[in-house]
């Protein structure tokens, strides 16, 4: 099926585009009052989650107020270790929490294959009606958590300030660590490649947690298993490419290393000048971000302002996709999120001949 609106592919592959290409982050998500009625019908977070129906309706919902360029499905990073039947589950008003930690080398050996295709099917069930309400008139992002981030929620048992039971797990037992993101690296790229089967047609891995290690661990223990995904999904599927974003978050200091792992895009967050990450890797892959989400609490003046420094900053050419540096925060206002998004498009024209 043709595209209706392709210019984020078409920037995620550095081709010609009209206008830059925008989404969020979390677009679909707490801070529209749909979505809270949605969750409310839904009982909880996991049944909004495993539940395809639903999925759908909250993925399409920011699109029915926004002009956004593509839609991202609705799931969670901590799919994967669920079925793994680490217990994931969500206190009210607070992150993810496993039922079930990993804490020994033997609890990594106890870890079971899982079978996408029948543990994870509510996701690749949601992939497919999404694409199919979309009917051709934006693309779809599949998305899955990084090795590294993934394994940092299973041995702390949610999340952290200062991730030291992950970190002392990685240094006291390496090789446990190995055999963990190696299971989990094989998940990864099933779960991925099950996804554009299903008709994802640009996938981000989200690597929330890299920024945490120091820069050999960050080559050891993160980016060389995200290098092992790439190499090995499928990216073209329905006679086009599927193009590959690598986001993590306070990895700015690697953007070089990220550049060559073989994906299409880095996703950058607000800690890094967009115009010095073009100057770096920009003409070797494109590039993702980065406003500052807590921007979109500011006035609108305030936030036309940032979208054209930022988009100043990037420069005349083709290679952005417009996103904040990390997800929306529920407190935001819808409105400015509208100001935000029109911004980008009606700024963005002149950097485009």
């Amino acid at each position: 099926m043709s595209l209706k609106n392709d210019r984020f592919l078409k920037a995620l592959l550095r081709q010609d585009v009209d206008v830059t290409p925008v989404w969020m982050m979390r677009q679909a998500g707490r801070y529209l009052p749909e979505y809270r009625n949605t969750r409310k019908q839904a009982g909880d977070f996991m049944k909004l989650c495993q539940t395809p129906e639903l999925a759908c309706e909250v993925t399409l919902q920011p699109l029915q107020r926004y002009a956004f360029d593509a839609a991202i499905l609705f799931s969670d990073i901590l799919t994967i270790p669920d079925a793994m039947g680490q217990g994931l589950y969500f206190a009210e008003g607070e992150g993810p929490k496993f039922r079930k930690v990993i804490r020994s080398a033997a609890d990594v050996e106890r870890l079971p294959d899982i079978n996408i295709a029948s543990e994870l099917s509510y996701v690749t069930d949601a992939v497919s009606l999404i694409r199919k309400e979309l009917n051709g008139s934006i693309p779809l992002i599949g998305f899955s958590g990084s090795p590294w981030t993934l394994a940092t929620y299973m041995i702390e048992g949610g999340g952290s300030k200062d991730f030291r039971i992950a970190k002392q797990f990685m240094y006291d037992n390496p090789e446990a660590m190995h055999l963990l993101l190696e299971k989990l690296a094989s998940a990864v790229i099933d779960y991925l490649n099950a996804q554009i089967k299903a008709g994802a047609q640009a996938v981000q891995i989200f690597d929330t947690w890299g920024g945490i290690l120091t820069a050999q661990g960050y080559q050891e223990f993160s980016l060389a298993y995200m290098k092992k995904i790439i190499a090995s999904l499928h990216t073209e599927n329905e006679g086009r490419q599927v193009p590959v974003i690598v986001f993590t978050k306070n990895g700015g200091q690697w953007l070089e290393s990220i550049a060559d792992a073989g994906c299409h895009a880095v996703g950058l967050d607000w800690t890094t000048d967009i115009g010095v990450a073009r100057h770096r890797i920009g003409e070797r892959v494109a590039l993702q971000g980065n406003m500052d989400p807590t921007m979109l609490y500011a006035s609108p003046k305030a936030i036309r302002k940032e979208v054209e420094s930022i988009l100043k900053s990037f420069g005349k050419g083709n290679g952005h996709v417009f996103n904040l540096g990390h997800g929306i925060t529920p407190e935001v206002s819808p409105e400015n999120v509208a100001v935000f998004v029109e911004a980008v498009h009606e700024f963005s024209s002149q950097y485009h001949d």
